[in-house]
């Protein structure tokens, strides 16, 4: 994701670098030219804001997504540690029971 990010941003600035480069080779007068500069660079300001938050709710989503998966993982996992411990209590109790039966009928003997 990060190199994906990177590369992005670099063609927005080699993009916005060239088309300034582009303009001030222009045979326009100064103030045409600063106009352009200026409309040049709040335009690809604009364009890398929006890509920005392109960006931000495609990586927002996928870790919206990931956080669900793990939380719905981490209930499956807690429920099926529980039945676990229910079980083994449950087979405890009936091995002391028949310790508990051995131990009465060995006193009788």
């Amino acid at each position: 994701m990060a190199g994906k990010t990177g590369t992005i941003v670099a063609v927005l600035a080699g993009a916005a670098v060239g088309a300034a480069i582009g303009i001030l080779f222009a045979p326009d007068s100064g103030s045409k030219t600063r106009k352009k500069i200026k409309d040049g660079v709040s335009t690809k300001a604009d364009e890398i804001k929006d890509k920005l938050a392109e960006l931000t709710e495609t990586v927002k989503s996928k870790f919206g997504h990931a956080k669900q998966d793990l939380e719905s993982s981490l209930d499956s996992l807690v429920t099926s540690a529980k039945d676990e411990a229910d079980d083994v209590i449950a087979t405890l109790e009936r091995k002391l029971e028949e310790l508990k039966k051995g131990a009465k009928n060995a006193a009788k003997a």
